[in-house]
Parts: structure tokens; sequence; C-alpha cells
């Protein structure tokens, strides 16, 4: 009995011994400790080209832009009538704003803009004269100078900076209901008295 005691107690021992060497093994002290090395990479990342989007991802504004090109062969040639006048185009359409503010321009109509000094607002008659020879030059534009539709030519014909008359005429109507006329009748059309109230 005493013999197996002492086997047991040999046994409980030898266990204990084991397992505090197993821990001694498997937890690493300071001392033993290596430093841990650590590799950061770090990506270069060259700047990229400037990327102009147009995947049709943008906001449609209302727009009018100058054309330059037309507005000289139209001004020239006004001035050729009157060399006091003068006339410019301009193309109203839409801008396709993009988020990085880019924008790309869609001419829906030309539009022409013609001023000519007047001493006297109710020469009627001479008005719609020149009105009849602006016209003219308008219409006889070659189409692949126009962007979109031939829209309206707005006639002003100035006084003072207050005291003026203001008209358009739109090119489509007047090639269909006016192309024949001249002097106050064309005028008139265009620009009728303002009516008066009868008593």
């Amino acid at each position: 009995m005493k013999h197996k005691r002492n086997w047991a107690i040999g046994i409980i021992l030898s266990a204990a011994a084991t397992f505090v060497a197993l821990q001694n093994v498997s937890a690493p002290t300071h001392e033993a400790e290596t430093p841990e090395t650590v590799i950061t990479i770090t990506a270069t990342i060259e700047p990229s080209p400037t990327v102009v989007d147009n995947s049709g991802n943008c906001g449609y504004m209302w727009a009018y832009h100058d054309d330059p090109e037309l507005t000289a062969k139209v001004d020239e040639a006004i001035r050729q009538l009157d060399p006091t006048a003068s006339a410019r185009a301009q193309l109203f359409g839409e801008d396709c704003v993009y988020a990085d503010g880019h924008s790309t321009f869609g001419a829906m109509e030309t539009d022409f803009y013609v001023h000519l000094p007047a001493e006297d607002l109710t020469a009627e008659e001479d008005f719609g004269n020149w009105v009849k020879q602006v016209m003219d030059i308008i219409t006889a534009l070659p189409d692949d100078s126009i962007q979109g539709k031939k829209g309206f030519v707005e006639f002003s014909f100035i006084k003072t900076e207050t005291d003026r008359i203001i008209f358009r005429v739109d090119i489509a109507d007047y090639l269909n209901n006016a192309f024949n006329m001249t002097g106050v009748n064309l005028f008139q059309k265009y620009y009728p008295p303002p009516i008066t109230p009868t008593p």
C-alpha cells in the first residue's frame, strides 16, 4: 500500500514537472523576444492626366453663345448698307454641364441682332425698307454657316438710350408670310402701332 502511494506521488510530481517545462517552452520571456520587423509598402501614385467626363452624366441649362465668325460676316454686310449700323449673331441652345465644371454646347438656333441709329422714330416706311434689306441678307446666308435653325432677327432703331423701337422678325414667318412685303406694311406687320382703346 505504501508502495502504491509512493508510486502515485511520483506520477503526480512527474506530471507537474512536465507541465512546468512545457509552460517555459511555449511562453517566451521578454529576454528571449526578438523585435518584430514590420515592412510598410507605400505605393507611389503618379498624377493622372485630366480626364474629361463626357459620359452623358450632365445637367442641361439654357444658354446663349456668341458666334464671332458669323458675326463678322453679317456685320460687314450690314455696314455696307449703312456704316452706322451694326449686327451680331448669337447661338441659342443648351449647355450640358458636367460634375468637373466643363460643359459642352448644343445649338438649337442662330439669332441675329441689328442696331440702326435713327433720328425719327416715326419713319415707318424707311424702317420697313431697312427690314427688307436686312432680311434679304440674313435669309441668303448659306445653311452651313447656321447652327441649328435660323431663329429671328431683332431690330433696334435707336434715337436715345431710352427712346427706341425694338421688335423681332421670325425668319420662318418672314419667308412664309412677308417675303414680298416692303415699307410701312412690312414694318407694321412686326411692329404694329399700340392699340388705343375706343371710348
